[in-house]
């Protein structure tokens, strides 16, 4: 049995405020956006060098889908971002304003800080240690 995920749903506010925060301040790739109707749009954005996953924005339609703007995991690290040279895309992130809210460190498992998106999602971006994890 082969079996995969292509893509997560993340609620966000505007599908073109969050295109613009992700393809500019992330460098991610708009993968596709298809009208699906007058206010739904399949929009798919994905980091540079992802070749089978992207993540999936989904505006928020409902009073009940707003209320999870920025905090579709209670407050937890929701995404991991994985790179092959962490001070390069921290610098760059940097840069870009992202905020990071934990400070680079040095894990078992690799360099990791942990950064929020324009909705306050929490993100992690390690630079996996070899052999333990790979990037590709």
């Amino acid at each position: 049995m082969k079996q995969r995920i292509p893509h997560i749903t993340l609620v966000v506010d505007n599908y073109d405020e969050a295109i613009a925060f992700y393809t500019q301040k992330l460098n991610f790739t708009l993968v596709e956006d298809t009208a699906l109707s007058e206010t739904k749009r399949w929009v798919r954005i994905a980091p540079p060098g992802s070749a089978d996953f992207c993540l999936l924005l989904a505006q928020a339609a409902t009073e009940e889908q707003k209320s999870r703007i920025g905090n579709q995991t209670g407050g937890r690290v929701f995404l991991f971002l994985y790179t092959d040279d962490f001070w390069r895309d921290y610098n760059a992130m940097t840069t870009n304003n992202i905020t990071f809210v934990r400070s680079p460190s040095e894990e078992e498992y690799g360099t990791v800080a942990v950064f929020e998106d324009l909705y306050g999602n929490l993100w992690d971006m390690i630079e996996p240690r070899e052999p333990l994890m790979s990037v590709s």
